[in-house]
């Protein structure tokens, strides 16, 4: 009976949370202008999405530094970055960690790409990104593609770590008209 009376309380506080959860703004519409962001990454530098003009962005939000889902699709844009910028396009990380735990990240898995320090969650809740369990606020893993011009391109809302790069790849082949 004790048990039972445990795992009751376990479920109603599972629900009170998950009634909680909460996604902070608004999805980005495809063809509309990409919100625009200034970040530092994991050297201090700061971003802003006009610096890319010209080129895809591959804006991809991600829930945490070092864990085995985010680890899987970071490394897999670093396996990938030489096609991914062959076809003209740029990676940029984000998530709620700060610059220092970002750098750490990506010397441990040499990242050559930035990974933008997004601490108030300010920038993920402006893609639709943010998820706000109360006092806990992630990135949820939502990947936008920005095309030359600054507008979304593509919204990748459901990823699979484990080949995410490689539908990125096949999506700006297709876009540019490549085998």
């Amino acid at each position: 009976m004790k048990w039972l009376a445990i795992i009751a309380v376990l479920i109603a506080f599972a629900a009170l949370l998950v009634s909680k959860v909460s996604r902070a703004g608004e999805l980005p519409v495809a063809g509309k202008p990409a919100p625009d962001f200034n970040l530092a990454d994991q050297q201090g530098r700061q971003h802003n999405l006009q610096e890319y003009r010209g080129k895809y962005l591959i804006l991809y939000f991600y829930p945490k530094d070092d864990t085995p889902g985010c680890t899987q699709e970071a490394c897999a844009f670093r396996d990938d970055l030489h096609q991914l910028t062959e076809l003209g396009a740029q990676v940029v990380g984000i998530s709620v960690d700060d610059s220092n735990s970002h750098a750490v990240f990506a010397k441990k898995y040499h990242l050559p790409f930035p990974l933008l320090a997004d601490k108030k969650g300010e920038v993920a809740a402006s893609y639709g990104a943010l998820l706000n369990l109360g006092i806990v606020k992630l990135a949820r893993r939502y990947t936008f593609m920005i095309d030359p011009q600054g507008n979304i391109e593509h919204k990748y809302l459901s990823v699979d770590t484990s080949r995410h790069s490689r539908e990125i790849i096949e999506d700006l082949k297709q876009l540019k008209g490549k085998p």
